[in-house]
């Protein structure tokens, strides 16, 4: 059923047929990126947490960065508190593994993270965990209803630097 409420919802931008499905699993990133076929920073994770009166937020970040406790603190005035599995399911209508920002059970709050800003476009998964769409930011942006872009991860900035050194010495 997942699967199908993220068709319905790629439907009113004649985009369902462009999710890709897959015979292996894309539910890490690793998987994801391995079946996919890019590097793993090009996987938009979304990460499911508890926010202000019981209602989840969810932020899609890339592949390779971490959510940092301080800056989310930072962002949103409250600690970080990841959704268990079940609460994921309920609050999103996706189990863990295809969990996207598309064809939600409950009405989120999605945020962007700026980790994924150096790339043209990710993939984000659709619904389970044998799926995944490629969209460039603008169309993650405005696909996913996003209330805002954010800065509350860690880790992608060291890759983005390693990878411009390597760049250089090519």
């Amino acid at each position: 059923m997942s699967l199908e409420s993220v068709q319905a919802h790629f439907k009113q931008w004649n985009r369902e047929k462009d999710i890709m499905e897959f015979e292996t699993s894309s539910a890490t990133v690793d998987q994801a990126a391995e079946t996919i076929g890019v590097i793993l920073a090009r996987i938009a994770k979304t990460l499911s947490f508890k926010g202000e009166d019981d209602a989840a937020i969810l932020i899609v970040t890339a592949g390779d960065a971490k959510i940092d406790n301080k800056k989310f603190r930072q962002t949103f005035g409250y600690k970080a508190r990841m959704l268990s599995p079940d609460e994921v399911l309920e609050q999103t209508g996706h189990k863990i593994g295809g969990v996207c920002p598309f064809g939600l059970k409950n009405d989120l709050q999605v945020f962007l993270d700026i980790s994924m800003k150096r790339f043209e476009s990710v993939f984000p998964a659709c619904g389970n965990a044998n799926s995944a769409i490629e969209l460039t930011l603008d169309e993650l942006d405005t696909y996913s209803s996003a209330k805002d872009w954010v800065d509350v991860c860690k880790g992608w900035e060291e890759a983005k630097q390693e990878d411009a050194i390597l760049h250089t010495r090519i």
